[in-house]
């Protein structure tokens, strides 16, 4: 059964209920934050903005309208350019709804990146806002097969059409387009931080498979309320999200990151759940330990469970974050984008005691750990983790090379060196192209990295490996001090004494660590910067 059809059973059967709010702080001057502000588009300069669900059902049918006006038939796709907001889910819903694949992209692209990215996934139509008018203008003319812009907001640029003044003119009925569970759905791109962005196509089957993942995981009713802050072009946002979708739960779209932010939102919206990247938790903390938040300021009573996913988690971090709110559940959730994002393996609630671990495979998966030939390793070797499950992508769109390397016999290769213990827990070791060869030995980065970040100094640190004439290559960690406090490069070889001593970084460099928006390091722009190569060179080279 297609997501929209999800949708449309909402609509019926609490229409009048709120399904999305939207709060931008930084348009917060005297209003307040529980102040009841219902506007027709999120780009009216508001501070809090709400959706019920007939309203998303209807404007997603709108959007539907009147893309089939402009030309657009089922295989079609159509390309989503937004920053987060309370248009962009009705517009994602109304692009399925006409039977063409959603093609969401990331706002960090650059003019050049969009025009790559639109070639690569032929891109009939381009929906965009109005951070993007320069580098959408800057690459209009390259894009030859997009035969229409259409512009989200007020001062509609002259080169596109405005979707504002359009999708208003049209009705709010269902274009009644028939889809099933094998119909392509949606293409997203991957993170570009282990190469250039592949296009990964997957059905709607997909789609409704990571909606029952996360349900069954962390168990959403119509009583809990979802907060939102990752970018929603990505799956990890938009597929946590399908949890409250399929419960008809609210959700809440917060646009920016400050922990006093974060914790006002979860208190007056009342967020049941919230779904953190690895730095955010890690600024939370650091803000209630210098006093820069209280919590006696704030309702968190109601606040059940914090997770986390897109990248490896320190168990040093759940630690502490146990330590101040030790009545929260705690999960992670393992994924990627080639399997439409969180929960093929994901950690569950009840087994706290094995924090450190990503988990066990996800409700409708299955997992295992192979050696360079494809066959199960003996558990506890370190191997590539193989996933197979509803949720596996049909492919890299357009790049069938690329897809034989990471698609055998319906498992997904991921690219991600694992190990497996005694109970069946699978521990993440690190991505097969960051591990670091020194002097024969492989070193894993991550588990440097989660050594690094338990002195209480650090804020964040990333390890790769430096050229050496001898060793071939060594391991170097960029480090980021915590803003209040100091750390020389003796101190952290001290602090590193307790590891073995080939595992010990070689070189200590003190700068900060980039992070893409969906919190993973950014390993290939540090090796260009560090090691003297271009980003082309470095994904050639891994």
């Amino acid at each position: 059964m297609p997501i929209t059809e999800i949708l449309a059973r909402n609509a019926r059967d609490f229409g009048d209920e709120v399904a999305l709010v939207e709060i931008n702080p930084e348009l917060h001057q005297t209003a307040q934050w529980t102040e009841f502000q219902l506007v027709e588009t999120a780009r009216s300069p508001r501070y809090r903005t709400q959706m019920t669900w007939k309203e998303f059902d209807d404007k997603a049918n709108r959007v539907a309208q009147l893309l089939t006006r402009h030309g657009i038939r089922k295989g079609d796709k159509v390309a989503i350019l937004l920053m987060n907001c309370l248009e962009w889910l009705p517009l994602y819903f109304g692009i399925l709804r006409t039977g063409a694949l959603a093609v969401p992209m990331n706002y960090r692209y650059t003019g050049e990146e969009i025009r790559y990215c639109a070639d690569l996934a032929e891109v009939d139509i381009l929906l965009f806002g109005p951070e993007f008018i320069d580098r959408v203008d800057s690459v209009k003319d390259k894009m030859p097969r997009v035969r229409e812009l259409l512009f989200v907001g007020p001062d509609c640029p002259s080169y596109a059409l405005s979707y504002d003044d359009e999708v208003g003119l049209f009705p709010a009925e269902d274009p009644q387009i028939p889809l099933t569970d094998d119909d392509e759905a949606a293409i997203y791109f991957s993170s570009g931080t282990t190469g250039f962005p592949k296009a990964i196509l997957h059905k709607h089957r997909a789609l409704m498979h990571s909606c029952r993942v996360e349900q069954n995981h962390h168990g959403q009713t119509r009583d809990d309320v979802f907060l939102c802050i990752p970018p929603l072009y990505h799956t990890g946002a938009k597929m946590h999200w399908f949890g409250s979708l399929l419960a008809g739960s609210r959700a809440v779209l917060l646009r920016g990151v400050k922990p006093e932010w974060i914790l006002r939102t979860v208190s007056e919206e009342h967020c049941t759940i919230v779904w953190l990247l690895v730095p955010w938790a890690q600024d939370i903390l650091d803000a209630i330990d210098r006093g820069d938040v209280k919590l006696e300021d704030y309702e968190l009573s109601q606040w059940r469970l914090m997770h986390i996913g897109a990248q490896p988690v320190p168990p040093s971090l759940i630690r502490r974050w146990k330590n101040i709110f030790p009545h929260h559940d705690y999960d992670t959730n393992y994924g990627l984008s080639e399997s439409i994002g969180p929960g093929c393996v994901h950690l569950g609630v009840e087994n706290i005691h094995k924090v450190g671990a990503i988990g066990i495979p996800g409700y409708g998966w299955e997992a295992y750990i192979a050696d360079p030939n494809g066959d199960p390793v003996t558990p506890g070797e370190v191997g590539e983790l193989c996933v197979k499950g509803d949720g596996v992508m049909v492919c890299y769109y357009r790049d069938p090379r690329a897809t034989e390397e990471v698609l055998k016999n319906g498992w997904l290769f991921t690219g991600d060196m694992a190990r497996q213990d005694e109970d069946g827990f699978i521990w993440l070791v690190d991505r097969k192209k960051d591990v670091i060869i020194t002097g024969g030995e492989n070193l894993y980065p991550v588990q440097i990295e989660d050594f690094l970040r338990a002195h209480d100094a650090i804020k964040d640190v990333a390890v790769i490996g430096l050229p050496d004439e001898r060793l071939g290559e060594i391991a170097a960690a960029i480090i980021e001090v915590k803003p209040d406090r100091t750390l020389t490069e003796e101190e952290v070889k001290q602090f590193c004494m307790d590891m073995p001593r080939y595992k010990r970084p070689r070189k200590i460099i003190f700068a900060e660590v980039p992070r893409n928006p969906t919190g993973k390091i950014e390993k290939p722009k540090l090796r260009s910067i560090y090691c003297g190569e271009s980003l082309v060179e470095s994904q050639i080279k891994r």
